[in-house]
């Protein structure tokens, strides 16, 4: 898949701490910080917003290649909250690891599981700002065996007639984690101790210490953070906190400037007389995913119907920035919105958008545009639509694909959005994301 889906998978820095707090509170939260924000480690400031759009879009057409693969790759109480702080793709969140602390920034990433760093030593590393971490300098390291229920949990590959997870020269769980876009970590399984500054902290958590390691489109940071539903992501391993979080994504405008939360436990509940839920749907073919029942769009007055339902035919992905719909329909959804504005729509060269206009002020009357989840109707705005990809072009936010169905996050701007894995559902509430 060709799409400017300017993956928006979240950075997390990590920061260790050793204690564990047996008093933490039912949840916490945590900065989101976007990449290209000047708050940001990565931070250009010689970068244009060409230039920031194209190698968001280059990030999320690999992030796009990695769910087309997915499916044939073997993959397998407190209160906690963090700052997240807004790039076109990428944000950025605070967390801890090991004893004594370590301060690393790592992607944290919705659409896989396994939580895994640099570590030294490292015969092939990709390069990061920091040094490597390294598990001897931690006291509250553990290498867990290789028959380990942990290691077992772990994907079955087979990788250049090697089998993984295999045992190594200690017995320790040696692992293989591979990502459609060419990224993987080869490295040991093992337990640490994470932290989020003083809100809550957990020991024994697993994570993978990577020797061997790519990590394309992301290199300097040190690692990755899995949120799926896996039994290894973190949002899978916070113990009494409870498996729940949600976050508030402000517009585009905003994200430059202003940072958000992404909320873990109790204080990830949204509550009012707005919110609206649906059911996750269990897949075993990509457990990792959060799939929903997409029933339709309305436009206007018309209504198009999705006809494969019932299994799971959307994934909601806070990491894939534009919504891919099935061919058919995506081309059904498009003419009706084509005929809505009626303006002269503009062919932009070099790119996989399909339906843009030169003129903002030629979109302002878009049409009423509601998406139908099972149990859930979500009416969108302009904003979530459509998407500047220069100064003076926007083009709809959403693509075709004969792969993977995605609900992208420009359709979430404006949303508080809550992942309950243990009442298996997703819900949403518009709200002003400024103000969270």
């Amino acid at each position: 898949m060709h799409a400017h889906l300017h993956s928006f998978a979240l950075i997390i820095l990590l920061l260790s701490t050793f204690s564990v707090n047996s008093n933490a509170k039912k949840g916490f939260s945590i900065d989101l910080v976007h990449r290209d924000s000047p708050l940001s480690p990565f931070y250009n400031s010689s970068m244009t917003h060409s230039e920031r759009v194209q190698n968001a879009a280059l990030r999320s057409i690999s992030r796009a290649n990695r769910f087309g693969q997915s499916s044939s790759m073997a993959e397998t109480s407190e209160l906690v909250e963090t700052d997240i702080i807004p790039n076109d793709a990428n944000y950025l969140m605070k967390i801890s690891v090991g004893t004594p602390p370590v301060e690393r920034w790592a992607v944290a990433d919705t659409g896989s599981d396994l939580i895994w760093f640099q570590c030294s030593p490292c015969p092939q590393c990709y390069p990061q700002n920091e040094q490597l971490f390294d598990p001897k300098s931690s006291s509250t390291y553990a290498s867990l065996s290789c028959g380990s229920e942990q290691c077992k949990s772990l994907p079955q590959v087979t990788v250049q007639g090697q089998s993984y997870p295999n045992c190594g020269t200690s017995n320790e769980c040696m692992y293989f984690y591979s990502y459609g876009d060419g990224s993987y970590t080869i490295g040991e399984l093992g337990t640490e101790s994470l932290s989020f500054g003083q809100a809550a902290s957990f020991s024994k958590r697993v994570f993978g210490c990577g020797h061997n390691n790519n990590l394309a489109f992301y290199q300097n940071t040190a690692g990755l953070v899995g949120l799926g539903q896996g039994p290894l992501s973190l949002v899978s391993q916070m113990g009494n906190v409870g498996r729940k979080f949600s976050y508030c994504l402000p517009p585009i405008s905003h994200q430059q400037t202003t940072s958000t939360k992404l909320r873990f436990g109790e204080e990830a509940t949204i509550s009012g007389n707005e919110v609206v839920s649906t059911p996750l749907i269990p897949r075993s073919d990509s457990p990792t995913y959060y799939y929903l029942n997409l029933e339709g769009i309305t436009v206007g007055q018309q209504t198009v119907p999705l006809t494969s339902q019932g299994n799971g035919n959307i994934f909601i992905d806070s990491g894939t920035t534009l919504t891919m719909l099935p061919t058919s329909f995506y081309e059904q959804v498009e003419a009706l919105v084509r005929q809505a504005i009626g303006a002269d729509q503009l062919i932009v060269q070099n790119s996989d958008s399909k339906l843009c206009y030169t003129n903002a002020n030629s979109i302002q009357n878009v049409p009423t545009f509601v998406v139908h989840f099972t149990g859930a109707n979500l009416s969108l705005n302009r904003q979530n639509i459509f998407r500047f990809i220069s100064d003076d072009v926007m083009c709809l936010a959403m693509l075709p694909t004969d792969g993977k169905s995605i609900y992208g996050n420009v359709a979430h701007i404006d949303f508080e959005v809550e992942y309950d894995l243990d009442q298996k559902k997703v819900s949403f509430a518009p709200v002003d994301c400024t103000k969270q």
